[in-house]
Order: C-alpha cells, then structure tokens, then sequence
C-alpha cells in the first residue's frame, strides 16, 4: 500500500513579521498560463513608452490647471508663450521660458473647447460651452482693470472650435457647421455645411489663405473656399 503526504516547510509560507510580504506559492508550468507572454510583453510595451516619456527630451511640466487640459493654442510672434483652456472654463497663458504661469482667466461656464491667436499677436479667441465667443487682450489688464474680454458673440449653438486667419481680421468656428466671421460684426458673413454630423475642428491653410479644412465626427475631411458660398471637397 503507497500513501502520498504532501509536506511543506513553513519556513517557506510563514511571515517572520507582520511586515514581511506574504509568500504565495506559484506554479511557473508554461501549460497552466497560456497568457504569460503577451502579459509580460504588454507590461514591457509600457514601461519602455514610461522611460521615453520621462526621457531627457522631457523637459517639464506646467501644473496649475484644477481640471483637464481641453485645447491649447501658440502665440503667432512670441515662442516663449503658449496658451492653456481647460474643462472648467479657465484660461491659462505660460511663460515656457519661465516655465511658469503668468496670467490665468476664467473665460467660460463649462468646457473651453477651442482657442486661437489673433494673426498680429494682440489678442485671442476662445470658446465654450456657454455658445460664446470671446476676444481677450493678450497683455495683462493694468492695475485697477478688471478683467473682461473685448468682444463677445453670443451663438445659437455650442461651438466645438476655431481658428484665425493668417493674415486678415477674419476667423471661422464650427459645430453644427462652419461659421466664418468678420471681427467687426456679431453675424456670421457665411455659413458652410455638408452633411449633418458634428464638427471638431477647422483650421485655415497658411499657405493658399483663403482655403480652409474641417474634420467631422463621420471620419470625413471637408475643404472650403472663402471666395465660394459652398464647399469644395469631401474625402472619407
């Protein structure tokens, strides 16, 4: 007659102190964990990504926004500045030299989901899920000064983002369609659509000026021509 016993040491499974880490017994047989590999090549994937992150290429980071980052914007003239919105409604403009912020605004109630740098560097616009459109100095007001934008749109829908011309005082928005505006009226002086989804994002070309693009939530990339009343292109 064969008995088998199974006999463990507790050296091997008992704490000495209530510090020490639990031992858990493993069974290292390939067969029992089919999985192993792409677990351990996943867990490499990512700290390989984490060591290039905080690489010496990464130089810092500017902490100050209470809320996530939504959008951001540069300054045409000055590469020391860069502008910040969040989903709070809050405006930050940094000194990356200083790495530091120098001005903060409390632009709109809700999210700040788009902004853009007037041409010449003066100004900026932005805006948010309050269906406004802001124009804000980009000099910090004097003392005494509050602290208010210098124009205000209001619109009849949310706007998801904007951007300015390279070179005239015009600028475009989109949502439910794309809005080119002349900064000396409150209306629209043209309105462009193709389709019904939700535009995300436009921006004019720098080279051809008068040529702008849209993306829209329906995997399609539209282009415009301001000197058109209808769209030119439609690509999928």
């Amino acid at each position: 007659m064969r008995v088998k016993v199974l006999s463990r040491n507790p050296d091997d499974y008992v704490r000495e102190t209530k510090l020490d880490l639990q031992r858990v017994p493993r069974n290292y047989d390939p067969a029992l964990h089919p999985f192993e590999v792409a677990r351990e090549y996943t867990r490499a994937l990512n700290a390989t990504k984490l060591e290039r992150v905080f690489a010496k290429p990464f130089l810092s980071s500017l902490d100050g926004h209470r809320d996530g980052v939504n959008c951001m914007a540069k300054h045409p003239k000055s590469l020391s500045t860069v502008l910040s919105g969040a989903c709070d409604g809050e405006v930050k403009i940094w000194n990356l030299t200083k790495r530091q912020c120098i001005r903060t605004i409390q632009a709109h109630e809700g999210f700040v989901r788009g902004m853009c740098a007037r041409f010449c560097g003066t100004s900026f616009f932005t805006v948010g899920d309050d269906k406004t459109i802001k124009q804000w100095k980009m000099e910090s007001p004097e003392y005494g000064e509050e602290e208010e934008p210098i124009h205000t749109i209001l619109g009849k829908t949310v706007y998801t983002g904007i951007d300015h011309h390279w070179k005239e005082p015009v600028f475009a928005t989109c949502g439910h369609q794309v809005d080119i505006w002349d900064e000396q009226r409150t209306s629209p002086k043209c309105s462009l659509t193709w389709g019904f989804d939700s535009i995300s994002s436009v921006k004019f070309n720098p080279i051809e000026t008068y040529l702008l693009g849209s993306c829209a939530s329906d995997r399609n990339i539209v282009l415009y021509d301001m000197r058109k009343s209808t769209p030119l292109k439609k690509v999928i």
